[in-house]
C-alpha cells in the first residue's frame, strides 16, 4: 500500500523562491543597510580638519557565491595612521611641533582650531561599529523578515 504525498513540488518551489529572495535581495540589502549605519556612526566621530578624511569614506558590498560581505573604510592614505593615533593631543591647539635652536618653528601644526575637534576620536571606525551594534542587529532583523 503506497502513501501519496501531495504538494511536494509546490513546497520545493516555494522554498527555492524563498532562498533565492534571501540570497538575491534580502541579505544584500541587510548588509548594505548595516554598512550605512556603521559608516554614519563612524562619520560622527571622524576627526575633521579639511574634511578630506571624512569625505574619503567608502562602503563596498561584495557577493561571492553565497557569501555577502560589506566593508566600510577610508581611502585617504593617512586614514590608518589617524585611526590608530592615541589621541593625546585631543583639544590642544594645532600649533607647530617645536622650534629649532635658531628659534624657527617647524612641523605639522596648521595653527587653526584644535586637534581632534569638535567630536573626533581615536579608533573612530572601530568605535563607530561598536556604537552601531544594536542598530545593525535591528536593521538586519527587519530586512531579513520583509
Amino acid at each position: 500500500m503506497g502513501i501519496k504525498v501531495r504538494g511536494v513540488q509546490a513546497s520545493k518551489a516555494s522554498l527555492d523562491a524563498f532562498i533565492s529572495d534571501v540570497q538575491g535581495r534580502r541579505a544584500p540589502r541587510a548588509v548594505q543597510s548595516a554598512s550605512i549605519i556603521i559608516g554614519s556612526e563612524a562619520a560622527i566621530i571622524t576627526p575633521v580638519d579639511t574634511s578630506f578624511l571624512l569625505n574619503s569614506q567608502f562602503r563596498e558590498l561584495m557577493v561571492n557565491g553565497t557569501r555577502i560581505t560589506g566593508r566600510v573604510g577610508y581611502s585617504a592614505e593617512y586614514a590608518v595612521y589617524v585611526h590608530n593615533m592615541p589621541g593625546k593631543l585631543k583639544g590642544k591647539p594645532r600649533a607647530h611641533f617645536g622650534k629649532t635652536r635658531a628659534g624657527k618653528e617647524f612641523g605639522g601644526g596648521s595653527l587653526t582650531g584644535n586637534y581632534w575637534d569638535p567630536h573626533g576620536e581615536p579608533q573612530f571606525l572601530t568605535k563607530g561599529a561598536q556604537n552601531a551594534i544594536e542598530s545593525v542587529h535591528q536593521v538586519v532583523l527587519k530586512e531579513m523578515s520583509k
